[in-house]
């Protein structure tokens, strides 16, 4: 006996019905068909959407629930990228602390001690000679005195193999044409690692709201899928009904199956669609992976899709973002530590000065005893000046010069992507808008073409194929609805990131206040465009 699989009888039977809608079969052949795939039971579009629903693992319902506020927190305190940021800052502020220390005094501590063997020392005595003037012998009366005449006396002395030093030396800088310019840039170096913490922070909170949108869009599409299932199902039923009472012919019920078999695909690829959405939010706000849910979801996503008018022109929206936009500050702060490395670089031409001063302990030559030691202070300042340094400074000038000219045409096409940036956020957003109130329109004409043409093969005026297609239509029209304002919510987090308006920082999270950040950022503005005449 040959065996056909489902999806071919299925396919055959639609092909069927489109030859018989065309008068191109026989109605003979048609009934033979139907046979046939009667004959398969267990393959039945019903089996196939009951096996559909048993293969699809729900949401846990132990899973951890998350609000849009509450992922965006929880991924502000877990996100590896915002975790690199701040990081960033850490180092950024030791590069600081180490770049000041060159100015500030120096303390330092310098200890030895030394053993020598006494072959290298000639011997261990060493003897001294020295002159000492001879005792008078008494003379008569009158007689003149003869002058004493010097003696020479040795005596042997031992030199010590043992010697030891201890000094502590104070030193301090007192010019070096490069250690201002220093700190200077590892001052805007730091507020540049800020300004990126920011951006970062802004591109986290965009990438977790459009994630978090999608989540609860696939949910909504199941939903949708599933009603259109539900009205497939229920139309198929209705079908059997009447078929058995004799009202309409097999064809009827085998459209209804292969109809309701056809949007078995869709609510697979939902429910799947829902589970990838779920698990790259998961990923996203540093969700880690739990072994005991297995293929169960790894969140569950509460709120709903709403629209939330967002009315700001163009030319505002523009502005704001150049305004606002952490990215154009981190871009200026570069440009103002490559300007600081410029002038740090003429410091080969300037001379450096420093002085020094400190106590020494030193042990003496001839005892082992501690207490016998040679002690003192100094005192002495230490100058260089590089008179030709075979043109190296020139060259160390010539290379932060193009650093900084590459920095300046760094911020110039940062600009234009912030407004290339708003520009398209905004058109999206008049895309989306659009979309979704014609899209909503479109709802309500489908539903209402499907209950007229539902009433209509109820009192045997229409026909079911209409039936059919008012419901794909409507399915279809609910599915673009759904994907409009979900698109429009996605864009609407992307415009508040180009924008920077969703986000406002404060002395709370370890940044500077917004008001003195603007004011500051306005000053080093003027100063960048002041080094670039």
């Amino acid at each position: 006996m040959i065996r056909y699989s489902a999806e071919a009888v299925l396919s055959s039977a639609f092909q069927c019905i489109r030859c018989f809608c065309r008068s191109r079969i026989t109605l003979s052949s048609l009934r033979w068909l139907i046979a046939g795939l009667l004959l398969l039971p267990g393959h039945s579009a019903r089996a196939g959407v009951e096996s559909a629903m048993q293969g699809y693992v729900s949401d846990d319902a132990n899973a951890r629930e998350f609000t849009l506020d509450q992922a965006i927190f929880f991924a502000f305190q877990h996100n590896p990228q915002i975790l690199n940021a701040r990081q960033e800052i850490r180092r950024t502020k030791g590069v600081q602390v180490e770049v000041r220390a060159e100015a500030l005094p120096h303390l330092d501590a310098t200890a030895f001690f030394r053993k020598t063997d006494p072959n290298l020392m000639g011997g261990s005595r060493s003897t001294i000679v020295s002159s000492t003037g001879s005792v008078p012998t008494p003379t008569p009366v009158g007689t003149p005195a003869a002058s004493p005449t010097p003696s020479l006396t040795e005596s042997s002395v031992s030199i010590t193999d043992n010697s030891y030093d201890l000094t502590l030396t104070a030193s301090q800088l007192l010019y070096n044409g490069s250690i201002i310019p220093a700190i200077r840039g590892a001052h805007y170096a730091r507020d540049a690692s800020i300004f990126a913490l920011r951006d970062v922070i802004d591109r986290v909170i965009a990438t977790t709201r459009e994630q978090f949108y999608q989540v609860i869009l696939n949910r909504a599409l199941i939903g949708v899928q599933e009603e259109s299932v539900r009205l497939l199902q229920s139309q198929l039923t209705d079908q059997q009904n009447r078929f058995e009472a004799g009202t309409v012919p097999r064809f009827n019920v085998l459209q209804a199956e292969v109809a309701l078999a056809n949007q078995q695909p869709s609510l697979i690829t939902a429910r799947n669609n829902y589970r990838i959405a779920q698990l790259q939010l998961a990923k996203t706000i540093g969700l880690d992976y739990n072994p005991e849910r297995r293929a169960k979801a790894p969140l569950r996503a509460l709120g709903d899709l709403t629209y939330q008018p967002r009315n700001i022109p163009l030319d505002m929206a523009v502005e704001l973002g150049k305004e606002r936009r952490p990215l154009l500050k981190q871009q200026r702060a570069n440009v103002l530590v490559q300007l600081q490395a410029v002038h740090g670089a003429y410091a080969g031409f300037q001379p450096m000065l420093s002085a020094n001063a400190g106590y020494e302990w030193t042990s003496s030559s001839f005892s082992d005893s501690l207490n016998d030691i040679n002690k003192g202070w100094f005192f002495g300042v230490t100058g260089s000046w590089p008179i030709f340094d075979g043109l190296a400074t020139v060259g160390r000038i010539q290379q932060q010069r193009a650093l900084l000219s590459e920095a300046r045409i760094n911020y110039d096409d940062a600009v234009r992507q912030v407004e290339l940036e708003v520009q398209q956020a905004y058109s999206n957003l008049q895309q989306d808008r659009e979309l979704f109130f014609s899209q909503s329109k479109n709802v309500d004409q489908a539903r209402e073409a499907l209950r007229l043409a539902s009433a209509r093969l109820g009192v045997g005026a229409g026909v079911q194929l209409d039936v059919l297609n008012a419901q794909v239509q409507l399915t279809q029209a609910q599915s673009t609805r759904l994907s409009a304002l979900a698109a429009y919510n996605s864009d609407l987090a992307e415009f508040d990131r180009a924008t920077a308006t969703d986000t406002t920082y404060h002395a709370g999270l370890g940044l500077k206040d917004e008001t003195k950040t603007t004011k500051t950022d306005t000053r080093v503005k003027k100063r960048v465009e002041s080094s670039g005449k």
